[in-house]
């Protein structure tokens, strides 16, 4: 080996290496405060009482009670009661086809099960977005655009849509023969 390609070594100043380390620490912290921050926030499940059972798909109808929050605690939607249960037809709740709910909601409720209740985190993307919702009567803004929802839900049972539009239609025979049987004439005496 020839002394031409030889490179002399520096010393290294004292309290270099140290200020190298805290350098390359800062640096990772910042790199992972700036994804956490600018990371899509997802939907947040938590079950306040456990279900038992499967859960809904997608296309299924809900039976729930539920109430609809803003991230203020503003109460912007609530369940009512309804004349359900029909018995042998209808559990009691309202109910939600999940294919027509904002994707949060029915995302988080095919992660529950009968019987449950649960608290849905929703973020804005997967809630309403940009899109501001009014009071269809009064127009007033009900839910603000971009804003986070959460959702205290009690699932009381589902079933699927088809299922669903087959009891519709079972109620409304039933209907239509109460009514044919009230507009009836009275049987005459002879």
């Amino acid at each position: 080996m020839t002394d031409v390609t030889r490179v002399p070594l520096q010393p290294i100043a004292k309290g270099s290496l140290t200020k190298l380390w805290l350098g390359v620490i800062i640096a990772v912290l910042i790199g992972a405060g700036i994804a956490w921050y600018s990371a899509p926030k997802g939907l947040s499940v938590s079950t306040i009482t456990q279900g038992t059972g499967g859960s809904p798909g997608a296309d299924d109808v809900v039976f729930v009670r539920y109430k609809g929050m803003l991230a203020d605690g503003t109460v912007f939607d609530e369940s009512q009661e309804m004349p359900l249960p029909i018995p042998g037809i209808f559990p009691e709740g309202n109910p939600l086809p999940l294919n027509q709910m904002v994707p949060g909601f029915s995302e988080g409720a095919q992660q529950m099960q009968k019987g449950g209740k649960y608290t849905l985190e929703i973020p804005a993307e997967k809630g309403y977005g940009a899109e501001e919702k009014a009071n269809p009567q009064t127009g007033e803004v009900v839910i603000p655009a971009n804003s986070d929802l959460t959702f205290e839900v009690e699932l009381v049972d589902f079933m699927s849509e088809e299922d669903f539009q087959q009891k519709i239609a079972q109620i409304q025979q039933m209907m239509a023969a109460q009514q044919g049987a009230a507009g009836a004439p009275a049987p005459q005496g002879q």
